[in-house]
This record gives C-alpha cells, sequence and structure tokens, in this order.
C-alpha cells in the first residue's frame, strides 16, 4: 500500500521534526556565513580600500591596511558558521554519507583560520612583500594565512569533484549545480594562476571563486537529507521499487504457503 501511494515508487522522507529543525538550523547559520564570507561586494563601493585590480582581497586584510581587523573578523565568523552548518547538516543523503562532507567541512575550518591569521603585507600589492615571502622572513601568520588559503582552494575542489561524481546520474538541480561548479574551476583555476604569475587582475579573477565555492556550499546544506532525489532516470526508479519491493518481503512473516512448503510430502 505504501508503494502504491508514492507515484515514483519512492519512500517518503523519514526526517523526524528534530531533524527538520535541525536541517533548518543548518540552513540558517549557512546563509549567515555566506554572507560573510562574501564581504568583499562591498570593497568596490569603498573609494580607495582596493588601490589597484591587480591585487588579491586577502591583501586587504594584510596588517596595517584600513579596516583590516573588519575583514578578518568577517572570515572568521564566516568560517565558523559554515563548520557550525555542515556539522548540523551532517553528511547523509537517503541514509547513505556523502564523501564530498568532510572535505567541506576542512574547507570551513580553513577558512576560519585564514581569517584568524591574516596577511603580514599586502603580497599581491607590494614587490617587497612578495620578496620577504618567498624568502620565508615574514611572521609566521602570514604563512599560516597561506597554507590555509591553499586548503580551502583544495579541499573545495576534492569536495566538489566528488559531489560531481555521486550525482553523475542523477538530473536534480544539485547535480546540475555540482557540474557547474566544477566547470567553472576547470575555466577559473588557469586565468587564477596567470593572474598570480603575472601579478595582473587578481581582483577581477578572484571573484569567480567566491561565486563558485558559495553556490557549492549552499548546494551542499539544502541538499534533501531524507527525501528521495527527483531527477533518477526510469530504470534507476524500477530499481528501487524492486529493492523497496524485496525489503518489504524479507521483513514479513512467513505465510501459510511457506510453512507448507517446510512439511513433510
Amino acid at each position: 500500500m505504501q508503494l502504491a501511494a508514492i507515484p515514483s515508487g519512492l519512500r517518503p522522507s523519514s526526517v523526524s521534526e528534530d531533524d527538520t529543525a535541525r536541517l533548518a538550523a543548518a540552513k540558517v547559520l549557512a546563509v549567515a556565513g555566506v554572507l560573510a564570507y562574501n564581504w568583499w561586494v562591498v570593497v568596490p563601493f569603498v573609494p580607495g580600500l582596493m588601490p589597484s585590480v591587480n591585487g588579491f582581497f586577502s591583501d586587504l586584510e594584510a596588517t596595517g591596511r584600513p579596516h583590516a581587523a573588519l575583514m578578518s573578523d568577517a572570515d572568521l565568523l564566516a568560517g565558523i558558521l559554515l563548520t557550525a552548518a555542515l556539522l548540523l547538516r551532517g553528511s547523509a543523503v537517503q541514509g547513505v554519507a556523502r564523501r564530498e562532507w568532510k572535505w567541506m567541512v576542512v574547507f570551513a575550518v580553513s577558512g576560519a583560520i585564514g581569517g584568524r591569521y591574516p596577511y603580514a603585507c599586502a603580497e599581491g600589492l607590494s614587490a617587497a612583500c612578495r620578496n620577504l615571502e618567498w624568502h620565508l622572513q615574514l611572521p609566521i601568520h602570514h604563512y599560516i594565512h597561506v597554507v590555509s588559503g591553499i586548503a580551502e582552494f583544495a579541499t573545495l575542489t576534492t569536495a566538489a569533484v566528488l559531489a560531481m561524481r555521486r550525482t553523475r546520474n542523477q538530473s536534480t538541480p544539485q547535480a546540475t549545480s555540482y557540474r557547474l561548479v566544477v566547470k567553472a574551476l576547470v575555466i577559473g583555476y588557469p586565468l587564477l594562476g596567470l593572474a598570480y604569475l603575472t601579478d595582473r587582475l587578481g581582483t577581477l579573477v578572484e571573484p569567480i571563486f567566491f561565486i563558485t565555492f558559495t553556490v557549492m556550499v549552499l548546494t551542499e546544506i539544502f541538499e534533501a537529507a531524507g527525501s528521495a532525489p527527483t531527477g533518477l532516470t526510469w530504470a534507476e526508479r524500477v530499481s528501487m521499487r524492486r529493492t523497496d519491493a524485496d525489503d518489504e518481503r524479507a521483513q514479513a512473516p512467513a505465510s501459510d504457503g511457506g510453512m507448507a512448503e517446510a512439511k513433510p510430502s
């Protein structure tokens, strides 16, 4: 009767009221986190804050820069909120743990660390700073920021690839989002490398990653935890109906016919 009541043959969501409240809290924290994470959008509206389009937004958090502490605190807050959101959301989708989830948690933690330990100087805007950086003559917190930034890019990229592979046979909005994220990263990384090596147009390239990372985080958080995916192919739906029916038969008590088979002939 349960299967007949559901047109797709899929089982209804098993998310409890407590789970619903937890997931709602995760979404609220995630939205707040990405708002803090995207503080860069206000930079163009503050005269003189970004003196050149050749730098990176992390340069604005360097010690001694105007409003540096405020922007570092925003990154720290974003990392904390996103970490909490991911932990509340959990890794499960349809009772299966998403492999990318742990990478997303490391991404969020890395962002918080980067906010806590900002650059010592604006290496994207100063040749002298870059020279000191390459010769390891800057304070340790500068290099902590460098390592945390690398970790952010590496972990989110890994998570995006894993999420794309997990949903490769689906046509859900989430699956489409993961594919678009990976495509954006494929396009963005060569541009980022070129901007870094030439010290040109970093301010214009970096937003590609801010936007892409934001989409990835929100998709990961808002992906339904208990409800069945709606973008399955016909063959996948038939397979799931058969699996559900087999499970119900296995859990049902033995019928009279089964008892008869046990009697000697």
